[in-house]
């Protein structure tokens, strides 16, 4: 059985001074939370009450920067606050979760409890919130910046062209060309061209 910890502890996880804020949530709902170990496909998520569950489920990658953490638990407690108002009959990131999340987001900004450079590309993302903070480039960018990233790995768009580079499971590729948001690149042992994303995390190896 998972022990239950003091809430205080998630104060590590998140900017400096926000706590309070986040922690009214947790007093005025029942939310069991979790910390996971990092997932590939999803930051976090959140899960309704069930029968065998009567309990609001909210899981979040802790190893998550702590801007990328407070941004990713807003948005499981807006999927929160969403069902406790319209139950199912809402689209999971429709209409009505876009407003509520950005109504937690705005007391955020304006604050310095984000740097310039992710406040700034937080405020253009709230305009239309996206279902994952990952689709948004410029957002994603400056969180990437932000974060404890392995030593040696960066993203594409930083290569200058011509950079050979490794993908995580140790292909090898050449960056060949620059396209507005996909760059040409060539695989070292096939010579076949691939499409990669701006923002795919590579490792650079050299020209």
């Amino acid at each position: 059985m998972k022990k239950e910890r003091p809430f205080s502890e998630l104060i590590p996880f998140l900017p400096p001074d926000t706590f309070e804020e986040v922690a009214q949530y947790f007093q005025d709902h029942t939310i069991h939370l979790t910390l996971t170990r990092e997932r590939k496909s999803v930051l976090g998520d959140y899960r309704r009450p069930t029968n065998d569950a009567p309990y609001h489920r909210i899981s979040i990658n802790a190893s998550l920067n702590p801007y990328s953490f407070l941004i990713t638990l807003l948005h499981e407690l807006a999927h929160m606050l969403v069902f406790l108002q319209y139950r199912n009959e809402v689209m999971p990131h429709g209409t009505e979760w876009k407003m509520q999340f950005q109504k937690m987001l705005i007391p955020y900004i304006g604050k310095n409890f984000f740097p310039k450079e992710i406040e700034n590309a937080l405020i253009k993302y709230l305009n239309n919130p996206k279902a994952s903070t990952c689709t948004d480039t410029n957002l994603y960018k400056a969180l990437y910046r932000h974060s404890n990233n392995k030593e040696g790995w960066t993203l594409l768009e930083d290569l200058p062209i011509g950079t050979r580079f490794s993908i995580k499971g140790g292909k090898e590729y050449q960056l060949m060309e620059k396209r507005r948001t996909r760059y040409t690149c060539k695989e070292i042992d096939t010579g076949k061209l691939y499409l990669f994303p701006s923002i795919y995390e590579i490792k650079p190896l050299g020209i």
